[in-house]
């Protein structure tokens, strides 16, 4: 039941005690039933002993009783036991009386017949006590009976019954009337249960649905609008689910706050960002210049000076190339629009795969394009700003130059992809990605072993900027699992125009 809903719980725990109810009413009743009909069949079999016992014995009492030798089967008795003739004993009354050791026992059947009884059942009555308390006994072929013994003031032993048949019938037909009359109340319950459950639980079903809708609010990213909140109506604080409301509303304040705090923090870092990028470009400008100047002056200059000034021109360039992926990742950030033209990934495929092996010879670059007589070939033309596409692609080759070793080889295709994107790959048979860095790969500043070792050149800005250019234009970006490092960047395709 753990895994069941609440409005299941509390529909079976509902029929659970009314079963358990209507069982133990019905089971109180019946016995109660039971107990009443004995009852008054003990009284009525008191009556009947004392009216055979009142019945004094008349000639032939000690004869042995005999049955009439024209009577079918010799079953309807000539001289009955004399309890069973008294005045008032009723259909289904059985006698038996001693009398000098002669037993006659007979019993009135249900049409006002005197039958005798076998001897087993008349030793079955023989053997109650003559106490004058009624009991229960079981005649073979006749059932159960009350019976009561006594023994009169000349010495008879009278022994007089009445059949529980009619009683036992009635508490049956009361047990099975109960059974089919809990049934239908119970199977009425569980409807209406379930329904009135249902209605009662709505204002907890409007809290759960305002929970999941706030849940999938993206709130990792950007600024978050005013969340929604739990209506008025059902936050009331004498209801538990009024308090349930009214905690999430309170939670969801407290998260709204925070989050404007954060983007407010972010966005004062972004603009900070932003300002020193832009700042700082002029004067990393200025100390290449002079550098290269005062290393091109005619005058000669010292081995070590220039060494100093090529390593002060790297350093700079270095420095510029960082600080302009910061201030393009802050462009980003803050939403600037990029240009929106036509671009060929082929096209720019082909460049970068060429700029690439100049930089690597050391490496087997390898290049897969559509086939031209393709229909599908056309479709490799996206919309969006071509220089930063172009970064995307120069970024993953060279991030698969710099974390592999010589002689890998890099396979970069293009290719039509599905649900109309075109689909840029750069997959590498390399060492591959570390699981440790799996998850925080396209995060700022996160860079390998390889990238940590002094002159790599990385600045662990190049797949963030990679994942930032993508989703601004609409994409994604997918890490393939296997050996070696394969990512796959997909775009929207742009829609069909005339041949180029």
């Amino acid at each position: 039941m753990t895994r069941w809903t609440l409005r299941r719980r509390l529909v079976t725990v509902l029929v659970a005690l009314l079963v358990g109810v209507t069982a133990a009413t019905g089971a109180i009743s019946t016995l109660a039933l039971r107990a009443t009909l004995v009852a008054q069949l003990d009284d009525q079999v008191r009556a009947a002993g004392q009216r055979a016992g009142g019945v004094r014995a008349g000639p032939g009492a000690g004869v042995p009783w005999s049955p009439d030798p024209q009577a079918v089967d010799g079953t309807q008795a000539r001289r009955p036991p004399p309890g069973l003739g008294a005045p008032g004993q009723a259909a289904g009354t059985i006698a038996l009386e001693v009398v000098d050791g002669t037993t006659r026992a007979a019993y009135i059947d249900d049409d006002g017949e005197y039958r005798s009884l076998t001897a087993e059942q008349a030793d079955v009555l023989g053997g109650v006590p003559t106490d004058g308390e009624p009991r229960a006994v079981d005649l073979p072929g006749l059932g159960r009976y009350r019976v009561v013994g006594a023994t009169t003031s000349d010495g008879r032993l009278v022994v007089t019954g009445l059949s529980l048949r009619d009683a036992l019938g009635t508490v049956e037909d009361f047990v099975a009337a109960e059974v089919v009359i809990a049934a239908l109340g119970i199977l009425l319950a569980a409807v209406a249960g379930g329904v009135l459950v249902r209605r009662e639980l709505r204002p907890l079903d409007r809290v759960a649905a305002t929970a999941t809708r706030v849940s999938d609010v993206p709130l990792h990213r950007g600024e978050v609008a005013v969340l929604e909140r739990v209506p008025d109506a059902d936050t009331d604080r004498a209801t538990e689910v009024g308090q349930v409301g009214l905690a999430l509303n309170r939670l969801l304040g407290h998260v709204e706050g925070a989050l404007a705090a954060r983007h407010e923090s972010e966005t004062h870092v972004r603009q900070f960002v932003a300002d020193a990028s832009h700042e700082l470009r002029t004067p990393l400008a200025s100390i290449r210049g002079y550098a290269e100047l005062v290393r091109r002056m005619p005058d000669e200059l010292p081995a070590d000076a220039v060494r100093a000034l090529e390593r002060v021109e790297s350093e700079s360039r270095r420095m510029t190339t960082l600080v302009e992926d910061m201030l393009l990742l802050a462009r980003l950030d803050a939403g600037r629009p990029l240009e929106e033209a036509p671009v060929d990934l082929t096209a720019l495929a082909l460049d970068a795969v060429s700029d690439a092996h100049a930089a690597g010879p050391d490496h087997v670059w390898r290049l897969e394009l559509p086939d031209p007589e393709d229909e599908g070939s056309a479709g490799t033309v996206v919309l969006g700003d071509e220089h930063r596409l172009r970064q995307v692609l120069v970024n993953l080759l060279a991030n698969a130059r710099v974390h592999t070793p010589p002689g890998t080889t890099v396979v970069t295709s293009v290719a039509p992809g599905a649900q109309g994107c075109v689909e840029l790959s750069v997959r590498d048979d390399g060492p591959g990605i570390p699981d440790e860095l799996r998850h925080r790969l396209f995060q700022r500043f996160a860079r390998g072993d390889a990238a940590r070792s002094p002159g790599s050149g990385s600045s662990g800005l190049g797949l963030a900027i990679v994942d930032a250019v993508v989703r601004a234009h609409g994409g994604r970006v997918d890490v393939g699992q296997g050996p070696g490092a394969a990512f796959t960047v997909a775009l929207p395709a742009a829609p069909p125009g005339p041949p180029a």
